[in-house]
């Protein structure tokens, strides 16, 4: 049987859920299509769940076919290759709402697939994804704790727009993507033009509401599918043993919390880390831990009750294992320019977390080109982030970037976008690259700060500075803390992990993940305001080391100059066959990039190199201008006037009558093929034909005339003089009828 069921959403934007039709062996699988975009979505699951692990083995994937916007694959083997940049951030994007909804118990190995069949260019795929995940799940067997349904929100003019589409997202000041449970948001994830935290709040609240048609849209299919969801197995209860004889572990852990809270209480990671760890041990040995099951519930009680004292603390005294009030941040250190080869440098480091910085300037010939169901496009700034395993203390191997890698990199690079300048002010290709050094919490955000620093060490203009914080939550019944600068450990203990970057306008990104299934809206306001404070005490400790960009590149950083010609002049500049663009090019060593609509690029590391392009160029596409002197070739003799090249493709008419202050009877007399001659341009009229004189320049003594001028007769005397009949031809022919008349 085939069900499905369909959500209009408040702009009228249909969203339908269809099930039963394809992929019918998959546990759930759904096709979900809004407009002519379509998406399969498949929930996959073994059968027998696994006790011997402690955590959950979900797996999630998202595929763009390339059939799906009418294309063939590039490459030699014409078929889809490794997942790109977009479709591993939309795997994220799917992983992290759902991943904290299944069953504790639930330990099965799951798979959730997305293939994009259609694109019609209007409506994004990514988002319907994310629903058809939720979905699939939800008509499964499958004990998923849904629905979630995501709504991705634009702002255009002020007003808020429910999965806007191509075309409107491109005039948003907003693009967030919000994923709503019936009680609560669950995930966020988006960037901004520096709003406000007002803004950010009307527009969750926005999509919050929107989500509950689309989850009521879910709740309608399941109930026309009705699967029955699977339970937990019988299977024999786990006991520690002690000497031979059962303990009570839940009361033991609980006389323990004294000396984990004493592990705990410390600023250094590494050394809570080893007190843990060698508590851990002690305890471990007073039991029986024969079978892996046994090790397993050891395992769990510990880490449950190092999470029960270390959510305590915060909330029954307001501290936090290092010390730190709630709305603390960690000590902030900086530094700018400490690698001298580079065009731009800076290590930011806050507590024991540490990003070093680097900043690369390139042409529009290192801009990366980006091939995907929207067609080609190129990306101008790229900002690269790199998590060794150092970093943390671990000795493992250096691979290529893995999906947090490249999350994390692209929230880092959308918290700077909305504060470059624009392209026609620095028209560079820039790339930073964020190497974490130590981690402690939030190295993503320290990458921001980072990136800030050595952009503005490397004279970029940006607009603003930008800076980032990581917010985490603990609640528990009717009590809650906001932290501030959250480290390592209160980010996996604690309930929300809520990453803002802003400047001192507003937000300019936002990632947000909770693990709760609810919580008020006024916490989510606390939350922001405090993050607020936050960014901007960072900010300040920033601008501390550097306040403004430095006036200046590197001296060793590639110079690019913009120079716009007449587009009828790009023919000369590259010249037959490209010969003269060649030869600029080896001649003064710069690149020399030329756009249809006459803008020129010219790029060189040499300062020198570069002047030189730009004055070569200039002498070539030099335009004529009235009143103006050259130095010309005669380039052709006529009997009425001399062509004379003035200009690299650029030839005027000096005419005999304007050859000099006296009369000229021969032109010959005066030019020859080749004479160098001073010229001056007389006019150039509609068709831009040029007209040259040589007069003027004689009466000021700029040329040399070559015969004594004649004397002219006394045009006073003769001014109401009849002219002579042999004048009559310069009348019309009118004028002759009114003479004979």
């Amino acid at each position: 049987m085939v069900y499905s069921a369909e959500a209009v959403l408040g702009d009228g934007k249909v969203v339908s859920i269809e099930t039963g039709k394809v992929a019918k062996q998959a546990d759930g699988a759904v096709v979900v299509r809004c407009g002519g975009s379509i998406v399969l979505s498949t929930a996959t699951a073994e059968k027998k769940n696994r006790v011997d692990i402690d955590f959950f083995p979900l797996n999630v994937d998202y595929r763009e076919k390339a059939f799906a916007a009418g294309k063939i694959p590039g490459g030699y083997f014409k078929r889809e290759g490794r997942p790109s940049d977009k479709e591993t951030l939309t795997a994220r994007l799917i992983d992290r709402p759902i991943r904290p909804l299944f069953e504790d118990w639930y330990r099965c190995s799951t798979h959730v697939v997305n293939f994009v069949l259609s694109h019609d260019q209007i409506h994004e795929p990514d988002v319907l994804a994310v629903l058809g995940s939720s979905s699939a799940l939800m008509v499964s067997d499958i004990p998923f704790l849904g629905p979630v349904s995501p709504i991705r929100v634009g702002r255009v003019d002020g007003k808020l727009i429910a999965y806007p589409t191509c075309n409107e997202l491109e005039s948003s000041d907003l693009n967030l993507t919000v994923v709503s449970s019936e009680t609560a948001i669950v995930m966020v994830e988006g960037s901004a033009n520096e709003l406000s935290e007002d803004a950010i709040i009307e527009a969750l609240q926005f999509a919050f509401d929107q989500a509950q048609v689309l989850n009521a849209c879910q709740r309608d299919l399941l109930e026309k599918v009705g699967k029955t969801k699977r339970m937990p197995e019988e299977t024999e209860e786990v006991k520690l043993f002690r000497n031979g004889e059962p303990v009570d572990h839940e009361a033991f852990f609980v006389q323990q919390e004294p000396r984990i809270q004493a592990a705990l209480q410390n600023s250094d990671k590494m050394l809570v880390s080893e007190n843990l760890s060698s508590l851990k041990e002690e305890l471990s040995g007073q039991f029986d831990l024969e079978d892996q099951a046994q090790q397993a519930l050891f395992s769990a009680c510990f880490k449950e009750t190092e999470k029960r004292v270390a959510r305590n603390l915060i909330l029954n005294e307001r501290r936090r294992n290092d010390g730190r009030q709630t709305d603390q941040v960690r000590e902030i250190s900086s530094e700018v320019d400490l690698l001298p080869a580079t065009h731009g440098s800076a290590l930011f480091t806050r507590g024991q977390t540490q990003a070093l910085a680097t900043l690369t300037l390139g042409t529009t010939l290192d801009e990366q080109k980006i091939d995907d169901l929207e067609g080609e496009s190129f990306k101008s700034f790229m900002l690269h982030y790199n998590f060794p395993p150092f970093c943390v203390g671990e000795a493992g191997f250096l691979r290529g970037p893995g999906r947090r890698e490249i999350g994390h990199g692209n929230l880092a690079e959308r918290s700077i976008v909305p504060v470059l300048p624009d392209e026609d002010k620095f028209p560079y290709t820039i790339r930073i690259v964020s190497d974490v050094m130590e981690s402690n919490g939030s190295s993503s955000m320290a990458s921001v700060c980072g990136a800030t620093l050595c952009l503005m060490d490397g004279g970029v203009p940006i607009k603003n500075p930008v800076a980032g914080i990581a917010m985490g939550l603990i609640t528990e019944d009717d009590q809650y803390a906001i932290l501030s600068d959250i480290s390592g450990l209160e980010d996996h203990l604690g309930d929300m992990d809520f990453k803002v970057a802003g400047t001192t306008d507003g937000i300019t990104a936002i990632q947000m993940d909770i693990k709760l299934t609810g919580f008020h809206f006024e916490i989510l306001k606390e939350a922001l305001e405090q993050a607020r404070k936050g960014r901007l005490h960072i900010l300040d400790k920033m601008l501390e080391v550097i306040s403004k960009p430095n006036p200046d590149l590197k001296p060793h950083a590639p110079r690019i100059h913009l120079m716009k010609i007449n587009p009828e002049k790009i023919s000369v500049v590259i010249g037959p066959g490209g010969k003269m663009i060649r030869s600029l090019t080896a001649e003064t060593g710069a690149s020399i990039e030329i756009e249809d609509d006459g803008v020129i690029k010219i790029f060189s590391s040499n300062l020198d190199s570069l002047q030189n392009a730009v004055e070569r160029i200039k002498s070539i596409t030099e335009e004529a201008e009235i009143g103006k002197d050259y130095w010309g070739v005669v380039r052709r003799v006529e009997p009425y006037g001399a062509f004379i090249e003035i200009l690299p493709g650029t030839d005027g008419l000096l005419h005999v009558s304007r050859m000099a202050s006296y009369r000229v009877e021969n032109v010959t007399d005066e030019m020859k093929l080749g004479d160098k001659v001073l010229v001056r341009v007389a006019e150039i009229d509609s068709m831009g034909k040029v007209k040259l004189t040589r007069e003027e320049l004689m009466r000021e003594g700029k040329v040399e005339a070559k015969k004594e001028p004649e004397e002219k007769p006394n045009t006073d005397r003769n001014r109401n003089r009849p002219p002579r009949r042999d004048d009559n031809r310069r009348f019309s022919r009118s004028t002759h009828k009114k003479r004979r008349d």
